[in-house]
């Protein structure tokens, strides 16, 4: 069971978890906020809609298509 590091708190998820899926299972299943001040959800799970970006190890990623693994450090967008 890898254990991630979420918006500063240690997460424990199971072999195969999408980051998208450890923002339901560790807060509040958002990514991000927008412009406008709504917080914002994955909502296609593939990538099209873009709404599910995070920041991964430093990097811009979508939630959607990225899986969990042991030390990644996943932060949301204020």
């Amino acid at each position: 069971m890898p254990e991630l590091i979420l918006n500063g708190r240690p997460l424990q998820v199971l072999d195969g978890t999408s980051v998208a899926a450890a923002l339901t299972l560790g807060g509040d299943g958002c990514s991000r906020t927008s412009v406008a001040g709504q917080r914002r959800a994955p909502l296609c799970g593939m990538g099209i809609c873009q709404e599910c970006r995070v920041t991964v190890d430093g990097h811009r990623r979508l939630a959607c298509q990225t899986l969990c693994r042991e030390g990644m450090q996943v932060q949301t967008w204020p």
